[in-house]
C-alpha cells in the first residue's frame, strides 16, 4: 500500500528532520535536492540522489534513515531491510526506538519472523515508556500460532478488475455495483510512487465476476488530485468519499503546505453525485479518511491523526444526526488504536469491525483484525489470519454477511499492479473463544515498589507453559487468557524467591483481572541432605495438603511438587518414601485406604510429570496413626485443625546422601 492516505503524520515528522552529513559543497548541494524531494513526498526523485551520496561514502543516521524510509513507504520491504539494519548497526544509540519498529515491521514482511522478534524485544526494552505495541508484542509471543490457528477461513480468487496501476479501497454500491479507486486514468503523475493520481470506478460485478467494464463515477466526484475510499447510506443517494483537501477548484493546505486528507459527503441527483461538501470535523491540519456507515446509518467511522490520536492514525467514530450533522469525534480507544497506524475501517451488517494495522501484531505490513461488535463495544481485536493477510499490505477489507462473500485489497508481489483487488469467500466463521486479560504489576513484598524486567510465566491448571514476558520498565504485565479455566502466573527475578498465582476465569468477555504479583527477596543458605530427612521440610515446601475424603492433587500442591521433581532430576540417585497421612474422620479402615490412595497419586504424579525411574520412589499410606495435633476422634477441631493431619512427606530413603550438603538459594 504506496498511498500517502494513512502516514501523514509521519511525513509531517519526517519533513523537519535536516541532514547533518559533512562533506564538500557537492554533496551538500545533492543532499539539499534530495531532502526537497523527500520533503515533497518524491521518495523514488530523493532515494535516487541519497544512493548517489551514500555510493561515495558518505554516511549519516539520517541519510540512512531517509533511504530505509523511502523503500519503506514505497513497500520496497527488502530493501528497507538491508539499510535499516545498516542504520540500527551504525547509529542505534542516535535512533528513535519508532526505527526499531519500522525494522522489525519490515523483517516481518519478508518473513524473517525470529529476527523480527529479536529486534522487538529491543523496540521493547528501549522504548523507555509504555507502548501499546509493545505490550501487544510481550503478551503474545506465539502470535504465530494464534495466527495459523485463525488461518484457512476465507478462499481467494483473483478478478479481472485489477490494471497494471493500483486498485483498492473496494465499496459496495446498494444498488449492486461495486465502487474502487483506482490510478489507471492516467493524467498527472503523484510524486510519491510515480503512479497517476487515483479517481472512483463503478463496475457491476456478481460473484467476482465482472458483468461492465469499470467506469469513472458521474458526477462531480472525480478532480485532478486523490478520491478513494467510499460509503454509501442504505438507500444509495448519499455517499461519503475521502479526497485531498480540494472543492470548488481550490486546493487547501496545511500551515507547512500539505495537501492533506478530507472526508466529502456528495447527494445522488439524477443518477448523477453533485451538492459536494465537506464535512464539519475537518481540518486543514490533520488528515481524515476511509469512511464506513453503519447499516441503520447512525454512525459514521473514519481514521485519523487528529489530536488525540494514540498513533500515526486512529479509527473515530461520530454520530450522524436525523438533520444531517455530526456530533464531536470520538476515538474508539487504546483495545482498537495503537502508536502504530489503525485505519480502512469496515462496519458489516451483524456489526463488527475490520481495519488494518501495523501496531497489532500480524504476519507484517498492515494485517486486517476484525473486533467483534456488540453494546455499542466492540472486543478486543484479533487477526483474521492467512490467506486474507500476508507479510504485505492488506487492507480494505469488506465483506456481505449474507452471502459471505467479500474483497479486499494487497500489494502482495503476485498481483497484476501495485495494488490490487482480490475477491474472497468465508468458508468458517470468525469466531474466538471467550477471553479474558490479566494484568498487574510485579512488585518488591517488602517496599512495594516496582520490579521492572521480571519474568512473568502464564501455566495452564497442568502446569504446561502457555506464554511468558518480561515486565516494562513500570513492573507491568498483561495476557490475554481463555474464559472459565485455571491458570497459574509466576513471577520471578534474580535477587528474589519466585512467587505464583493461581487464578481462575469467569464467562464474562474481555473481563480484566487485576493481580499483582509480589516477591520477596531472596537469601542462600546451607542445609544438610541425608538418610532420613523430609525433603518437604528441606525445600521449605507446605504440607501437600487434600481436600476431604479426596485423593486428588490439588493445585496449589501440583506448583509445591514441582520442587520436588526438580530435586529428583538435579540428583539422579536420590530415592525418597512418600508417606500420605489422613484426619481422623470417618473410620480408621477407610481413612487408612484412603492415605494409601493420596501416596500413590503423588507418587503417580511425580513419575508422571517429572519423567522419573519409578523404581527411586516408594510409597506408603499411615491413616490416621500419626497425627500432629490433638484432633484424633472425638475431638472437636476445626477445618483449619483437621486439614494440617492430611499431608504427605518426602522422606529420604538412601544412604549415598548421608552427610551431604547443599547450598539453596531461595530464588
Amino acid at each position: 500500500m504506496k498511498h500517502p492516505f494513512i502516514i501523514q503524520h509521519l511525513i509531517r515528522i519526517l519533513c523537519i528532520l535536516i541532514i547533518t552529513t559533512s562533506g564538500t559543497n557537492a554533496q551538500e548541494k545533492l543532499i539539499a535536492k534530495a531532502n526537497e524531494n523527500f520533503d515533497q513526498y518524491a521518495f523514488i526523485d530523493a532515494r535516487e540522489i541519497y544512493l548517489e551520496v551514500a555510493k561515495r561514502g558518505y554516511s549519516s543516521a539520517d541519510l540512512l534513515r531517509k533511504i530505509a524510509d523511502s523503500y519503506y513507504y514505497n513497500a520496497d520491504f527488502e530493501n528497507a531491510v538491508i539499510w535499516y539494519e545498516r542504520l540500527v548497526k551504525k547509529y542505534e544509540k542516535q535512533l528513535d526506538s519508532e526505527y526499531l519498529y519500522r525494522y522489525a515491521q519490515c523483517l516481518k514482511s519478508i518473513e524473517k519472523y525470529d529476527k523480527s522478534d529479536k529486534i522487538m524485544e529491543k523496540f521493547n526494552v528501549l522504548h523507555g515508556e509504555y507502548d501499546k505495541r509493545a505490550a501487544f508484542f510481550r503478551s503474545t509471543r506465539y502470535y504465530l500460532e494464534f495466527i495459523e490457528k485463525q488461518s484457512g477461513k476465507f478462499e481467494l480468487k483473483k478478478i479481472d478488475i485489477n490494471s497494471p496501476f493500483s486498485e483498492h479501497s473496494p465499496s459496495f454500491d446498494p444498488n449492486g455495483s461495486l465502487v474502487f479507486s483506482s490510478s489507471r486514468g492516467g493524467g498527472i503523475i503523484y510524486e510519491w510512487d510515480k503512479m497517476p493520481f487515483l479517481d472512483l470506478y463503478t463496475t457491476r460485478i456478481e460473484k467476482g465476476e465482472i458483468k461492465d467494464a469499470p467506469k469513472l463515477l458521474k458526477g462531480d466526484i472525480n478532480t485532478p488530485v486523490h478520491e478513494s475510499s467510499v460509503t454509501f447510506s442504505k438507500d444509495g443517494k448519499t455517499m461519503y468519499f475521502t479526497r485531498n483537501n480540494y472543492l470548488n477548484k481550490k486546493l487547501g493546505t496545511d500551515g507547512m503546505g500539505t495537501t492533506l486528507l478530507k472526508l466529502y459527503r456528495a447527494t445522488l441527483i439524477d443518477n448523477k453525485w453533485s451538492n459536494i461538501e465537506e464535512l464539519p470535523f475537518n481540518s486543514n491540519e490533520y488528515s481524515i479518511a476511509h469512511p464506513t456507515i453503519t447499516s441503520d446509518g447512525k454512525k459514521l467511522y473514519f481514521s485519523s491523526d487528529m489530536p488525540g490520536s494514540y498513533g500515526n492514525s486512529d479509527i473515530y467514530e461520530v454520530f450522524i444526526h436525523e438533520n444531517g450533522t455530526f456530533s464531536t469525534p470520538k476515538n474508539l480507544g487504546d483495545h482498537i488504536n495503537t502508536e502504530g497506524r489503525e485505519s480502512f475501517p469496515y462496519i458489516s451488517k451483524n456489526g463488527d469491525l475490520y481495519f488494518s494495522s501495523d501496531g497489532h501484531v500480524g504476519l507484517g505490513g498492515l494485517d486486517v483484525f476484525i473486533a467483534k461488535g456488540g453494546n455499542d463495544i466492540f472486543s478486543p481485536p484479533y487477526n483474521v489470519g492467512r490467506p486474507i493477510n500476508s507479510p504485505y499490505d492488506d487492507f480494505s477489507f469488506i465483506i456481505d454477511n449474507d452471502s459471505s462473500n467479500g474483497y479486499f485489497s494487497s500489494n502482495r508481489p503476485e498481483g497484476k499492479g501495485s495494488d490490487d483487488i482480490y475477491y474472497f469467500t468465508q468458508i468458517s466463521p470468525l469466531d474466538p473463544k471467550c477471553g479474558q486479560y490479566i494484568e498487574g504489576l510485579v512488585i518488591d513484598q517488602q517496599t512495594q515498589k516496582i520490579i521492572p524486567n521480571s519474568e512473568v510465566i502464564l501455566f495452564n491448571k497442568n502446569m504446561k507453559e502457555i506464554n511468558r514476558s518480561i515486565t516494562d520498565d513500570k513492573g507491568s504485565y498483561i495476557f490475554y487468557v481463555a474464559c472459565t479455566e485455571k491458570f497459574i502466573v509466576r513471577a520471578q527475578q534474580i535477587g528474589y524467591i519466585p512467587n505464583q498465582i493461581l487464578f481462575e476465569t469467569t464467562m464474562t468477555k474481555n473481563k480484566i483481572i487485576q493481580q499483582n504479583i509480589a516477591l520477596a527477596k531472596s537469601e542462600s543458605y546451607t542445609k544438610k541432605i541425608q538418610k532420613g530427612v523430609d525433603l518437604s521440610k528441606t525445600l521449605e515446601i507446605p504440607n501437600i495438603y487434600f481436600d476431604l475424603d479426596k485423593f486428588k492433587i490439588r493445585k496449589d500442591a501440583e506448583i509445591e511438587l514441582q520442587k520436588i521433581i526438580v530435586m529428583l532430576q538435579k540428583f539422579p540417585k536420590l530415592e525418597i518414601d512418600i508417606r500420605s497421612h489422613t484426619d481422623s474422620r470417618a473410620n480408621d479402615e477407610y481413612n487408612l485406604k484412603l492415605s494409601k490412595k493420596r501416596a500413590n497419586s503423588t507418587r503417580n504424579y511425580l513419575i508422571k510429570k517429572g519423567n522419573i525411574d519409578p523404581t527411586r520412589i516408594t510409597k506408603k499410606g499411615f491413616g490416621e496413626t500419626q497425627l500432629i495435633n490433638q484432633c484424633t476422634n472425638g475431638v472437636p477441631c476445626n477445618k483449619e485443625q483437621h486439614e494440617m493431619n492430611r499431608r504427605s512427606e518426602f522422606i529420604i530413603t538412601n544412604t549415598e546422601f548421608n552427610n551431604f550438603f547443599q547450598v539453596f538459594t531461595n530464588n
